[in-house]
């Protein structure tokens, strides 16, 4: 059998959709969650659960231990790497890479590369700038480094022409539904398994904090279309390989402006599991195939998952720890006794259903379920 080590911020939907897919995984991660250590053959961490950010040192060291071990086929890194090009690549040569080069990474989180490249092919995105606007209303700064909305804010009082911070850019705020387009690219050209539609919600200072999704969602043909079309131009631009996805916001009149794209197994992973998505994702990075050509077809069911988030610093009991475990809807489980502040990650919670409608009720209902 196959092993493959599976890393990020939380690597429990890669281990698990691994697994699914026939293959060993060895998890590496910040929490090492009681349902990520049931599913991996082996659990490394990658820094502190508190501090949110993986830890460079302790990276290395997880790769240069697996290296040695002489049976690890390769590393996927996911959430979290997007800002670590270095680590990308000196962890590569420890351990093959079975993801996007680190020149890669660095291109598509390059403001000034993405966004040229954007106007260049002609794909639609709010107005972007590297200096402050005259006026700040309506604009938000964004680290290009970050990921799941904690790198967005608003942007604050700097006096006009004043140059974002290094990765940053300025970037005014768009209306519409935060969406995604789930894809496998080759290097040249994607395939988008489905749409998404994304939850957001504030997180202490933060107003746009990624909480989850629901997952594939029925749009516009015209906007498969077009969206379709403009993942695989970026593919081939940017040199994009294996899954990732194409972050937009869509309008009610079918407008859409492109955000950003996640050059790494995404979240959604999770609603594509019929299309075994880590075995896509393999066989793009290594083989250069793709699934089957053709845009999504209507969905037949969605599937979705939210994060729980804790509203105050609190210690996970033993009879809370007891009561999320025995929840067939609950997932990314914490230990006994586990701390959080306020704003830290609990768990999330899962939903399946005919249409989006009732995945979003079915996934309230169990956030607040838990979160009381």
């Amino acid at each position: 059998m196959t092993i493959l080590a599976v890393a990020g911020v939380s690597a429990r939907a890669m281990a698990e959709a691994a697994v699914r897919d026939g293959f060993e995984a060895i998890a590496l991660d910040l929490f090492g969650d009681v349902d990520t250590c049931r599913t991996a053959s082996r659990w490394l961490p990658l820094g502190e659960p508190g501090a949110l950010q993986i830890d460079v040192d302790c990276t290395l060291s997880a790769l240069r231990l697996l290296a040695q071990r002489g049976d690890v086929a390769g590393w996927v890194p996911g959430s979290g790497f997007e800002g670590l090009h270095e680590v990308i690549a000196e962890g590569g040569a420890w351990l093959p890479l079975i993801g996007n080069r680190p020149e890669t990474m660095r291109r598509v989180r390059d403001p000034r590369a993405f966004f040229r490249v954007l106007a260049a092919l002609g794909v639609p995105h709010p107005p972007v700038a590297r200096t402050a606007p005259a006026e700040l209303d309506g604009w938000l700064l964004k680290d290009m480094r970050g990921c799941g909305g904690w790198q967005v804010a608003p942007a604050p009082p700097v006096d006009a022409g004043t140059p974002a911070p290094p990765h940053h850019v300025y970037q005014r705020q768009a209306a519409g539904v935060p969406m995604s387009a789930t894809f496998v690219a080759d290097g040249y050209r994607a395939r988008v398994l489905g749409f998404n539609e994304q939850i957001v919600q504030p997180v202490g200072d933060r107003p746009w904090v990624f909480a989850g999704l629901v997952g594939p969602v029925a749009v516009a043909a015209q906007v498969v279309h077009e969206v379709c079309a403009a993942a695989s131009v970026l593919a081939g631009a940017f040199g994009l390989r294996g899954l990732g996805s194409l972050d937009f916001m869509l309008q009610a009149d079918g407008r859409w402006q492109a955000l950003e794209v996640n050059p790494r197994p995404p979240a959604s992973l999770s609603c594509y599991l019929d299309a075994a998505p880590m075995a896509a994702h393999v066989r793009a990075c290594l083989e250069g195939v793709l699934p089957p050509d053709g845009p999504p077809g209507p969905p037949r069911r969605a599937e979705g998952h939210r994060i729980v988030f804790a509203t105050r610093a609190l210690r996970l009991a033993d009879a809370a720890a007891a009561a999320l475990a025995a929840r067939a809807d609950t997932h990314d489980l914490p230990s006994a006794g586990a701390r959080f502040h306020a704003g830290d990650p609990v768990c999330s919670v899962s939903a399946a259903g005919a249409d989006a409608a009732e995945v979003h009720a079915l996934l309230q209902a169990a956030h607040a379920d838990v979160s009381n």
